[in-house]
């Protein structure tokens, strides 16, 4: 199993071609891969998690899981700044957010492009979902780029969105691809994320259940050798005493009967 280092990713970084305003797209697209390298691209395109109500407790779950997002958001600004020219630097350095910043440089220069709408509608229907990847986090990111169709004024049945987007389902998910094709009744896109969220969520709790019991049955296996290894070792010494008890048996028989040949 391969292992990126925080100095390999640093190494990466800095490699990148710093964007001075020209071939965006290309910069862009290799931005992308480097934050989806250090995991924290999921802030451009997931929300915030929202803060309590007033009177609402709120889990220690919750409150780390926002807070790491804060952590990640702040990452994830930095080495977008970072990738950019120093004139474009100090031009967008006080922008807050990562998705602000990003979204900032899409509405300028994508649309410089020549071949920004091309590579939009290409970058729809070419994207593939991927096992080892949350299912949700790539289902927002294709929601980003559609929502960058409304930006170019394209418009896209949402029946073939969102027939497309579950052909695009990880090959893992196959059989719930195969039951969301056969449903009777269409169902729109934000349906659809609902019905996507619900069945991760179950497979992330059939696979921690799935290890919970991995585990039990690793320490029970491990509590099974060492108690057979235990009475192997009590068997052992019990036949070494008996072969030592006949042994000195046969010993005195011999020592009485040559007292007696005397």
């Amino acid at each position: 199993m391969a292992f990126v280092t925080l100095k390999d990713m640093g190494s990466d970084f800095h490699r990148l071609e710093r964007f001075d305003g020209g071939y965006f797209v290309r910069w862009q697209r290799k931005m992308h891969f480097l934050l989806v390298t250090v995991k924290v691209y999921y802030v451009i395109v997931n929300p915030r998690p929202p803060e309590p109500g007033e009177n609402e407790e709120e889990s220690v779950a919750k409150t780390r899981e926002r807070l790491r997002w804060d952590q990640d958001d702040e990452i994830c600004r930095g080495h977008i700044l970072n990738g950019m020219s120093n004139t474009l630097f100090d031009a967008y350095h006080t922008v807050k957010t990562a998705k602000e910043l990003w979204n900032q440089l899409e509405s300028r220069y994508i649309t410089e492009d020549a071949t920004s709408k091309r590579f939009i509608v290409s970058k729809f229907f070419d994207y593939k979902m991927v096992d080892g990847r949350s299912v949700m986090e790539q289902f927002n990111e294709i929601k980003s780029i559609l929502d960058r169709y409304s930006q170019h004024k394209l418009a896209l049945d949402e029946f073939i969105v969102v027939t497309s987007i579950i052909d695009k389902l990880p090959p893992s998910w196959k059989n719930f691809r195969n039951s969301l094709k056969h449903r009777k009744e269409d169902i729109n896109l934000d349906e659809l994320g609902t019905h996507l969220r619900i069945e991760e969520d179950l497979r992330k709790e059939e696979k921690s259940k799935s290890e919970g019991v991995s585990k039990i049955l690793a320490v029970e296996e491990g509590e099974s050798s060492k108690k057979n290894s235990r009475s192997n070792h009590f068997l052992s010494k019990l036949s070494k005493r008996k072969v030592n008890v006949k042994l000195r048996k046969t010993m005195k028989m011999k020592w009485n009967l040559g007292g007696a040949n005397e």
